[in-house]
Formats: C-alpha cells, sequence, structure tokens
C-alpha cells in the first residue's frame, strides 16, 4: 500500500498547469514556492481537484500511475500533467478549494462559498484577470456579469473560462489626489496612471461602453493578498465559482500565522 495519497492540484498563478503529486497541499505550496530552485520564487495559488475529475485533454489516469514513492521512500512532488490550455477544460464543479501561498511558502487554504451579493449598478470596479488571460480591466459590470462577459460575450478580450480577482482601489481617491496636478500618481505597481485616468474617464462619459482594459500582465506578482477584494471567481458563463477571502478579523486571529506573513 502507498505511503502517501496522490492528489490533483491546478496551479492558477503564476502559470496555468495541472499536477498531479504525493505532497499535502500546504507541502505543495512551500515545495513550489521554495523547496526547489527550478520553481516559480514568489507567491502561488493553486486549486485541488477531485481526484476523479477527469477529461480526455489530459492524461491524468497514466500520470497519476507515475506518481509513485521513490526508491528512498520520499513522496513524488510533482508530476506535470499539463501546462497548457489548462482552466479551459476543467470542470469548475471539480474545484474543491483554492490555496493562496505566500513568497515563503506559508499557505492558507479557501473554502467554496455561494454568491449572494448584489453590487451597486454602474459602480465602476477594477479587475484582475488571473488565468488563463491577465489583464487589468476597469468596468461597470459586477462579478457576475463581469465573469459572463469573458467568457461568452466577447472573442476578441475573452477566454472560454476564467479566473479572477478584484483590486481593492479607491477611484475617488486617486481623481481627488491628483487634482490640478501636471504629474499623476497611482499606487498600482506597473500601472501608467495616465492611462489608467483615460480608461475611467471613458467609462464615466460613455455609458454605453462597459469595460476597458488598462494594461496587460498581472499586478499578483507585485501587489499584496491585502489589496484584493472579495476574493476570487472562476466564471464559465452563468455558472460562477467563488472563493472569499476571509475578513480581516479572521484574518487577523484565526489565521494570524499565514496573515503576519503576508506582504
Amino acid at each position: 500500500m502507498a505511503k502517501y495519497e496522490k492528489h490533483l492540484y491546478m496551479i492558477v498563478f503564476p502559470n496555468n498547469a495541472l499536477v498531479a503529486s504525493q505532497l499535502e497541499p500546504e507541502q505543495f505550496g512551500e515545495h513550489y514556492t521554495i523547496g526547489s530552485a527550478k520553481h516559480f520564487s514568489g507567491k502561488v495559488i493553486f486549486a485541488e481537484l477531485d481526484i476523479n475529475f477527469r477529461n480526455d485533454y489530459f492524461q491524468i489516469d497514466e500520470k497519476l500511475a507515475e506518481t509513485v514513492e521513490h526508491e528512498d521512500g520520499s513522496p513524488k512532488k510533482t508530476k506535470f500533467i499539463s501546462s497548457y490550455n489548462v482552466l479551459e477544460h476543467i470542470d469548475l464543479d471539480a474545484i474543491k478549494k483554492l490555496y493562496l501561498c505566500t513568497t515563503n511558502g506559508k499557505v492558507l487554504g479557501i473554502d467554496a462559498k455561494e454568491y449572494t451579493a448584489y453590487n451597486a449598478p454602474d459602480m465602476i470596479r477594477i479587475y484582475q484577470e488571473v488565468s488563463p488571460l491577465e489583464n487589468l480591466v476597469a468596468s461597470t459590470k459586477d462579478q457576475r456579469e463581469f465573469g459572463k462577459f469573458i467568457t461568452t460575450e466577447t472573442r476578441s478580450k475573452g477566454a472560454p473560462k476564467i479566473c479572477f480577482t478584484q483590486i481593492d482601489f479607491n477611484i475617488d481617491h486617486f481623481f481627488e489626489s491628483n487634482k490640478n496636478k501636471e504629474i499623476f500618481n497611482i499606487d498600482l505597481p506597473g500601472v501608467n496612471p495616465y492611462r489608467f485616468y483615460d480608461c475611467i474617464m471613458e467609462l464615466k462619459e460613455n455609458p454605453s461602453k462597459l469595460t476597458k482594459t488598462i494594461s496587460l500582465g498581472s499586478l499578483l506578482r507585485d501587489i499584496s493578498y491585502k489589496f484584493l477584494r472579495h476574493g476570487f471567481w472562476f466564471a464559465e458563463g452563468e455558472k460562477l465559482k467563488f472563493f472569499p477571502m476571509p475578513s480581516e478579523n479572521e484574518l487577523e486571529n484565526k489565521y494570524f500565522y499565514w496573515w503576519k506573513f503576508v506582504r
């Protein structure tokens, strides 16, 4: 009998890959962030999938069969199944839990929850697409409508399925703090403040314009988990799977061991 249980993990960020492993989620997150020189140095987001999930696009059974202990009895840490078009071929119902890893390998697990909030219409929100796209987008659409739009209503800027989050950014403060200034400043790393200003103004002045791409590439490499609002959404048309960030009170009390390492 094998000593270690097998797992299916989908890496969501910084790349999108399907991986078999004999490591538990906490060990997998630590290994992927700081345990191997060939892996990524920085924050990592991954999900555990139902071990019974199958799709003919993936060679899951073959790779799981190869995910066995080494001769010295140590677990097989990673067996890559696919590194291309992964989320597009994942059944959202197979996503069991989402894990957020800090840069030093501390792991926070988040359970899915029904998304029941209804937000103010026409409010401008800043969305960071996580996978498979990585655009920073301003939109007057709420999370449900944004997910539906990206996955079913636009071919030029969309994908069949998407994971995205919302950046906690005060747009009114940005406009007020840059009022009457020749040189604009913005507290979003790598974002051109003049481009940001123009995008927001176009949404404000043109009601028929519902989304505007601010920049390409992900802010997640440079910003803290602290600047994410609400949590993470996986969308496919009308289907929305939501993984909420714990409240600040929960982070400071129940999950302080993870929270104190968040930068």
